[in-house]
């Protein structure tokens, strides 16, 4: 994309810059390295819905990007009633963007973001952190690198997906996007295909193509749409909810502090479009899909290898230093019992939040969230996916 761009998911980790060369004529500007994030494999036996999101960060992309911010929400939610063989799957999400002018050359002026993860806070945090700027958008290598550098793994029940969204030709770059479709298909994964723009030029420029290659999905969208909030009677209760479900969270660890920390920026974040996307991020928080065991205690107390006798007095927060382990657990206890309160309370509200938007809404097509459902759901019937 010459000038334009706004996308969805590419995840956002720590960015490293390089000097320029000093025989080039960008020798001022700061180019990012790809740089490529060691997954922890899942230690869970359930089938995983993968999603990995390419998004051309080019100039003209910051209405896509407004969608994704925007839309986050509400796709995880729904990705939430999904089903597989009577087992509730987990998600797993990956953020690349492409395109970019401060992206490294060399790697083809693409960079991964964040490697697949369950964590909804930096994926979050990942999205806010986008930018655009002008550059060349090389579809095919994208999609290369994403498939050679991301754990797909080989689970039959999986639900493998490539979102890649962008406006130029899909051809553009020294890697064929054929040859990129072929890997796609040898590791079983999707790869659906978003043109920003009229749907007969997304056609003329090998983006349809490019799905059919993969048995995707193509689609064309408006990215400059503006997404579509309906305020609700239910949104202020379960905004005030949201605030009694973060003092559930018992922080632990090193990284207790600033994931909680990091918990209260994207609540934030959510709120500064507008009050709506706030409640969709609170009822997120409430599902199964929101986890963080690797900082709060409650969660943590869930997995098998979980033990208190493995808990440092250096790793406890100030409210459990010098407790003993019956003490700690009493607390933990209780903060599960109120968060499995709060938690229900918030479902039960956003139920009558969905019925009153349905009855106000006629017309509540968010281009990207849609666009991504639909090719979701489409696709996960195959594998005998079902929705609640």
């Amino acid at each position: 994309m010459k000038t334009i761009f706004k996308t969805f998911i590419v995840l956002l980790s720590f960015t490293t810059t390089i000097a320029c060369n000093a025989n080039s004529k960008k020798k001022e500007q700061n180019l990012v390295l790809t740089e490529t994030k060691i997954e922890t494999k899942s230690k869970s036996k359930k089938p995983e819905i993968k999603v990995a999101l390419l998004l051309d960060t080019s100039n003209s992309m910051d209405g896509l990007i407004d969608q994704a911010k925007a839309q986050l929400w509400e796709i995880v939610n729904e990705l939430s009633y999904a089903k597989c063989k009577a087992q509730n799957p987990n998600l797993k999400i990956a953020l690349y963007e492409y395109g970019n002018d401060n992206l490294n050359a060399e790697e083809g002026y693409l960079r991964q973001v964040l490697a697949f993860s369950d964590d909804l806070d930096e994926i979050s945090k990942s999205l806010f952190s986008l930018t655009t700027n002008g550059g060349n958008e090389y579809c095919g290598k994208v999609i290369q690198t994403a498939l050679n550098q991301l754990n797909w793994d080989d689970k039959k029940d999986d639900l493998k997906f490539i979102f890649i969204a962008g406006n130029e030709p899909y051809t553009q770059g020294k890697v064929n996007y054929k040859d990129a479709s072929k890997l796609a298909h040898q590791k079983d994964v999707t790869v659906n295909t978003i043109y920003c723009g009229d749907y007969d030029q997304g056609i003329s420029s090998y983006w349809k193509d490019g799905a059919d290659l993969t048995h995707g999905n193509y689609m064309a969208i408006n990215h400059n749409k503006a997404t579509v909030h309906v305020a609700s009677p239910y949104d202020d209760k379960i905004l005030e909810l949201n605030e009694k479900l973060n003092n559930t969270y018992v922080a632990y660890g090193k990284k207790g502090k600033a994931k909680m920390e990091l918990q209260s920026e994207q609540d934030s974040n959510a709120m500064g479009y507008n009050k709506a996307n706030a409640v969709s991020r609170t009822v997120s928080k409430s599902t199964r899909l929101y986890k963080n065991s690797s900082w709060d205690l409650v969660d943590a107390e869930q997995e098998e290898d979980f033990s208190y006798d493995n808990l440092k007095e250096s790793q406890l927060p100030e409210e459990l230093k010098g407790k003993s382990k019956t003490e700690i657990r009493s607390y933990v206890e209780k903060k599960r019992k109120e968060r499995e309160t709060l938690q229900k309370s918030i479902s039960y509200l956003n139920e009558k939040r969905k019925g009153y938007i349905a009855k106000q809404s006629k017309d509540s097509d968010n281009a990207l969230e849609n666009a991504m459902l639909k090719a979701i759901k489409s696709q996960a019937n195959k594998k005998n996916y079902k929705w609640e």
